[in-house]
This record gives structure tokens, sequence and C-alpha cells, in this order.
């Protein structure tokens, strides 16, 4: 499984590439169709990109994609979509990809293009590489006002694989990832919670959102994808 550096150095390989047909969209071409030669290819930049890099798995959930919508709700159906607000966007890291929506909408199903993040810049911004934007491929700055959400691409971490692996768990929730969720809250100072045997209870809830506070996260009482590595703190 390849890195995020491997994602951005081939994505930067691409930089300066112009016009259609090109390398890009004659490689996605020659799996699926003649008719992408000269379609939109800030997608089919991003597919390109994953499988040169060795990354096809973890930034290509549901495949190849050429169409941005499918792209981004693939990686909502696997809990790895996050929003397009400011703080959000200030998380944002190296290799995540990132999807645009130039009506301001955020809604995934309003999404007009795609790139690869480089540089989380503050205040809402990133620097991105870009597959067809002016019918090239270029470094872009981009703010918040415009960015509709990215996924996160599970890339050779081990602590990404082990997050993706653990449940959701919300109140109500009892068995044997409880009592690790417990566990985990007893060693960050929660001791209000009672012993580690037991549910997800309120008190349960009310750590977790206290932990989630502090971690930076939505602050929903939730415990997924984005909360785990806060408790295991590999965040």
């Amino acid at each position: 499984m390849g890195t995020a550096a491997q994602m951005l150095a081939e994505a930067r390989r691409s930089l300066g590439l112009s016009g259609r047909p090109n390398v890009i969209t004659r490689d996605y071409a020659g799996r699926h169709g003649e008719e992408f030669l000269k379609a939109a290819w800030c997608d089919m930049a991003v597919t390109y990109w994953a499988r040169r890099s060795g990354n096809a798995q973890a930034v290509l959930p549901g495949g190849d994609r050429a169409y941005t919508v499918w792209h981004a709700q693939d990686f909502q159906r696997i809990g790895r979509w996050f929003g397009g607000t400011a703080a959000d966007v200030d998380r944002a890291r190296p290799g995540d990809i990132v999807f645009f929506d130039w009506g301001a909408s955020n809604a995934i199903g309003a999404i007009d293009h795609v790139g690869v993040v480089e540089r989380a810049l503050g205040g809402g911004r990133l620097q991105t590489i870009e597959g067809n934007t002016g019918d090239a491929c270029k470094r872009r700055v981009r703010s918040a006002s415009v960015i509709a959400g990215y996924g996160r691409p599970a890339y050779g971490n081990w602590t990404e694989a082990m997050v993706r692996k653990l449940p959701l768990l919300r109140k109500g929730a009892t068995g044997e990832d409880v009592e690790t969720l417990r566990a985990l809250l007893l060693a960050r100072s929660h001791p209000e919670i009672g012993p580690v045997e037991g549910p997800f209870d309120d008190q349960v809830e009310q750590a977790v959102r206290a932990v989630q506070e502090w971690g930076g996260v939505e602050v929903d009482g939730i415990v997924g994808p984005r909360t785990w590595p806060v408790l295991l703190r590999v965040h």
C-alpha cells in the first residue's frame, strides 16, 4: 500500500500537463471507453495518480472514478468524509482528496471539481494540485467558500488501518468494544464513568463529548473514525 507522499509525488509529475486527449485521459479511456478521451479529467487525474502511486485501494474505495459526485459518495459511504467548513478545512492533511462546489452549497450532489491537498494554509485555505483546471494540471489555492468537503484515504499507515476497522459506537451500545471505549475514557481521566464493565450510558456519552471538544472534532457523543484517533492519541 502506498503513502500520501507517493500520491503527491505522482501528482507533481503531472504539473504543466495541458490539453486533451492527454496521457491521463488516454489511460482512463483505455479501461473505460473512448468517450473519456476528451471528457473533463479532474477526477481521472486523481484516479491516475492513485493507481500509479500504489494508492488505488485507499484513494479509490469505489474503484476508478471520473465523476466527482460518485467519488465523494464513496468516501462518505465508508465514513471517511469531512465537511467543507473553515474549521474542517484547517484540519485537512496532505494527500486528502478535496472536492469543490462552485455554487458554494456544500452539497455532495453539487460537486463540480476535485484535486489533492498539498498543504493546509490555515484560515480555511488549502494549496492543492488539480487536473483539468483551465484544461491543465496546476497548483491552486482554494478557500472554504468553494470546498464542499474532502475524503481522507486510508494510506499505508498502521494507525489509519486500525481506526478504519473500529466500530461506530453510540449510547445504548454494549459489548467488548464498549468496554474498550470505557477503558480509554478512564485512561483519559474520566473516572465518573465507573468500571470498565458496563454499557455506553449517559456518563460515557458526556465523557465522549468532553474528549471530542478537547480533540477539536465534532461534538456529537458518537465514537467513530474522527473520535477513535483522539481517544487513541493518534490524531
